[in-house]
């Protein structure tokens, strides 16, 4: 299956929600990452962890291959009166210096890359004791949520799919930073329920790499009649609440890097 995120770049914008202020704010209390620092956004999107970081202080530099999603990025950042530079560049070679940077977050996206070469990059942009934090907002598909039929909707349009069933949870990072040299490996955890008009939550799947982002412009229209269908006879209450996971990932190079 084919995902190219920049084929719905304007849903993406517009109705994925990125990271909630209680990530930020437990992320920020904890002192793992403070304003002032300099900090890398790999996988950027739209921008929502970089402008998330960039709204408390950091200098911020988003990173992503994709033109047509830091487009949309630069729209949101000046709605939100923040300034962000943005590289058109991968994961596995940023082209950015050495030691630049004090923090790399990935947000929603460290599945995408070629791990081993995106954990070795961290390593090499990343500042002497420098953090690397790699985070997760995962919708649940508990069984009887509105989640839960949405994948199985998404599959009956799209059985390459592959991403159905998850659980929020990521312990295959723990391998990859081991196994790149990392060192002070700790994660967290907390689940919330989120708020979506119908509007919204039909925006948010069609900005998914099920949907928007791997079929056909007919083929989402199809999608995206019969989701908006499902939500009106089996879940008529708007707005509707999606449960969600946070799963964050962080640790530093060790000192041989």
């Amino acid at each position: 299956m084919q995902i190219d995120f920049g084929k719905t770049a304007s849903d993406y914008g517009r109705h994925r929600q990125g990271f909630p202020d209680q990530f930020f704010d437990r992320v920020f209390a904890s002192g793992l990452i403070a304003p002032g620092q300099r900090l890398l956004d790999l996988g950027t999107g739209t921008g929502a962890v970089a402008r998330g970081m960039a709204l408390r202080g950091c200098a911020v530099t988003g990173l992503d291959p994709s033109v047509s999603m830091t487009d949309q990025a630069r729209l949101l950042d000046g709605e939100a009166g923040v300034d962000i530079r943005y590289v058109t560049a991968k994961a596995e070679e940023t082209g950015l210096a050495d030691g630049a940077y004090d923090v790399v977050t990935a947000g929603q996206c460290w599945h995408w890359f070629d791990r081993p070469r995106a954990a070795a990059e961290v390593q090499r942009v990343l500042k002497p004791g420098g953090l690397l934090m790699i985070a997760h907002f995962d919708w649940l598909p508990l069984k009887g949520s509105t989640v839960a039929a949405t994948e199985a909707l998404i599959l009956k349009h799209n059985p390459e799919w592959n991403m159905a069933g998850g659980n929020g949870l990521h312990p295959w990072w723990f391998a990859d930073l081991e196994q790149a040299g990392y060192r002070e490996i700790e994660s967290f955890t907390f689940d919330l329920a989120v708020p979506y008009t119908h509007e919204a939550w039909l925006g948010r799947i069609r900005a998914s790499a099920g949907v928007g982002a791997s079929l056909k412009p007919d083929a989402v229209a199809r999608f995206d009649a019969d989701h908006k269908a499902m939500l009106e006879r089996d879940f008529p209450e708007d707005p509707l609440t999606a449960p969600h996971r946070i799963f964050v990932i962080h640790a530093r190079p060790s000192s041989r890097h």
